[in-house]
C-alpha cells in the first residue's frame, strides 16, 4: 500500500512541472494570440477578426502594422464592423476608398504600448479622462465604466466597450473593442 501511494506521488510530482510550465495564451477569435507574434500575424487567425485583417489589406496597412511599433491597436470585431449603416464596410474596402479606409484604420491605433494599467493610470492622471492622439492624427477619450471596464468615446460621440484587454504582441498590445469607432 505505500509503495503504492508512493509511486503515485512521484507519478504527480513528475506532471506537476510540465503543468507548471504550461502557459495559457489569451484566445481572441477562437485562436491564441502569441506574444512571439506581430500584430498582423495574430490578427489573422482570430475569427473574429476577418474584417478588419480584410480592411487592414484593402487600405496597405499590412506592413505598417506588422513594424517595430510599438503600436496600442483597438481591433474592432467582425460583429462591430456589421454595426455599421448598410453598405459602408463594403464602400470602404473598394479601391478607391484607400486613403478614408486607411484614416479610419489607423484611428484604432494609438502609438506605443498601453496595456489596461498604463490605460487606467492616463485616465486617473487626467480626472477620469485619457486624452489619447491616434496614429491618424484624431482623438479617441478613455474613460472607466465601472470599476474594471474601460470605455472609448471617438469624435462623433460615439462609445465602444474594451471586451478583451492587453492581448500582447511583439510590437505592441491589442485591445478588442465592440463598435468601430470614426473620426470627424
Amino acid at each position: 500500500m505505500k509503495r503504492t501511494i508512493a509511486f503515485a506521488l512521484l507519478g504527480l510530482l513528475a506532471v506537476l512541472p510540465v503543468a507548471a510550465l504550461a502557459k495559457s495564451e489569451p484566445m481572441v477569435g477562437g485562436q491564441a494570440m502569441y506574444p512571439s507574434k506581430d500584430i498582423v500575424d495574430n490578427a489573422v487567425n482570430s475569427a473574429d477578426h476577418t474584417t478588419l485583417v480584410a480592411a487592414v489589406k484593402a487600405a496597405g496597412l499590412v506592413d505598417t502594422l506588422k513594424g517595430q511599433g510599438p503600436f496600442t491597436v483597438f481591433a474592432p470585431t467582425n460583429a462591430a464592423f456589421g454595426a455599421l449603416p448598410a453598405g459602408t464596410v463594403e464602400s470602404l474596402l473598394k479601391p478607391e476608398n484607400k486613403a478614408g479606409l486607411a484614416k479610419v484604420l489607423t484611428y484604432h491605433v494609438v502609438p506605443g504600448r498601453m496595456d489596461a494599467a498604463a490605460l487606467q493610470k492616463a485616465i486617473k492622471a487626467g480626472n477620469g479622462t485619457a486624452t489619447l492622439r491616434t496614429a491618424s492624427g484624431g482623438m479617441l477619450w478613455a474613460m472607466m465604466n465601472g470599476d474594471r471596464n474601460i470605455v472609448l468615446k471617438d469624435e462623433k460621440g460615439a462609445v465602444a466597450s474594451i471586451s478583451t484587454y492587453d492581448v500582447y504582441q511583439s510590437n505592441g498590445v491589442i485591445h478588442v473593442i465592440d463598435r468601430v469607432v470614426l473620426p470627424n
